[in-house]
């Protein structure tokens, strides 16, 4: 048989499909326990409409080639192309029952989900209004999809799904980090002035952004102030950071709790620095983590997790004699850590670990952030996952210096550690 046979590409796209299928059903919990590799489920989708497309060119009157194109339509969530492929499968076949139920499941979808052509045509005549409170744009964001919004707007819909409301593309941004669009803004500030400051009149009393949302990374217990390499290669998390890349970068990693068998309450937010995509699709990526955060809930989507989290600071010191301790200890504590790093270096004849040496050196805090030191500290010895898992959830910086100080072996008079 050829390559181009229609029943090879029929057939592959079906398979492509029902893989495809699969990873999307499969928990995050059973690929924790079974790591898979391969192709993510986008991908696979995307190869199964370019089978089913190839199949329809040879065999336009042919009623599978629409079923194949619409079902690879639906999972990549070009909701409104497979309505129109069914419609125009069901000219072919007007009996097809799997058409007909295709299209009845897409008829009970959210409106917003499939936008008529009368619809596009009210948003090329309306630019400058936000689809979702039909008023004038205000702060508006444009999304990695195209598509803009009222920044307040955009962000009560992500309390619900981290999903464009228009396209239903995943979004991976937050109300604190993504900037608005600057020369939209300006243009609807310039044409209409005095509605955009009633805009900002009505959105000053009602901001409220809550929590963010965040994609998980389960793999281990990460502090502020580490840098390292990671590889990616299951097709879930593919997926998410192919996602990512389209957003701000940042995910949080996260550990599977020992005692709860249960992913951990506190983890920490990493941003990818580097990103290099391989020819088989899997990634090589250089991380750096940034700060804490306290888990509040989390759910399953496309065979990754996502989360809503709350940051977590320490609790500052109560006045100013407690001020002036804290920065005495960190203080001692940087003084020990530098002659510290100096022995190991003098010690270290192995090139590779000399190098790791100086990038945690060159990684280290200033003192007068007593906090993000206190993690710098931590990072210089090798815990167990449940220790650094504890340095996460304490709240006191000195506790966590003192703690850091131990590791080090560095009980004694001259590092203060009371």
């Amino acid at each position: 048989m050829k390559p181009g046979d229609p029943i090879i590409l029929g057939n592959r796209s079906a398979a492509y499909m029902r893989i495809s299928l699969f990873l999307k059903h499969r928990s995050p919990i059973a690929s924790e326990y079974r790591q898979l590799s391969g192709l993510d489920m986008t991908t696979l989708a995307e190869l199964a409409l370019k089978d089913a497309e190839k199949l329809m060119s040879l065999q336009n009157d042919a009623v599978r080639s629409y079923i194949l194109k619409a079902n690879a339509l639906i999972l990549l969530e070009r909701y409104e192309m497979a309505r129109d492929i069914i419609l125009s499968g069901l000219q072919v076949d007007p009996s097809s029952n799997i058409l007909q139920a295709s299209l009845r499941n897409l008829e009970r979808m959210p409106s917003s989900l499939i936008r008529t052509r009368g619809h596009d045509r009210l948003e090329r005549t309306d630019d400058f209004d936000c689809t979702l409170c039909l008023k004038l744009l205000y702060e508006p964001i444009t999304t990695p999809c195209g598509h803009s919004f009222c920044r307040s707007c955009l962000f009560q819909t992500m309390d619900r799904s981290n999903k464009c409301p228009l396209c239903r593309t995943v979004l991976f941004i937050s109300p604190r980090t993504c900037a608005i669009s600057v020369t939209l803004n300006n243009i609807i500030q310039r044409i209409f002035p005095q509605e955009y400051a009633e805009r900002r009149s009505e959105q000053d009393s009602l901001i409220n952004f809550g929590n963010d949302l965040i994609p998980l990374f389960v793999m281990d217990v990460v502090i502020p102030c580490q840098k390292f390499p990671l590889h990616i290669f299951e097709p879930r998390y593919r997926l998410m950071v192919r996602r990512i890349m389209e957003g701000n970068h940042r995910m949080g990693m996260v550990i599977r709790d020992p005692a709860t068998d249960a992913i951990a309450d506190f983890a920490c937010e990493v941003e990818i620095t580097e990103c290099e995509p391989l020819p088989d699709g899997r990634f090589v990526l250089e991380i750096e983590s940034r700060r804490r955060f306290r888990i509040l809930r989390s759910w399953d989507q496309d065979g990754y997790r996502m989360a809503e989290v709350e940051w977590v600071q320490d609790i500052p010191p109560r006045d100013a004699t407690d001020r002036e301790d804290l920065q005495e200890l960190t203080n001692n504590a940087a003084a020990h850590a530098r002659s510290w790093l100096s022995t190991v270096k003098a010690s270290t004849r192995d090139r590779r670990k000399l190098e790791a040496i100086y990038n945690v050196e060159a990684m280290m805090p200033n003192p007068q952030d007593p906090e993000r030191f206190s993690f710098w500290l931590a990072t210089l010895s090798n815990r167990r996952p449940s220790e650094r898992l504890e340095l996460l959830r304490i709240r006191d910086t000195a506790e966590r210096i003192r703690r850091g100080l131990i590791y080090l072996g560095a009980e004694s008079p001259g590092c203060r550690v009371q």
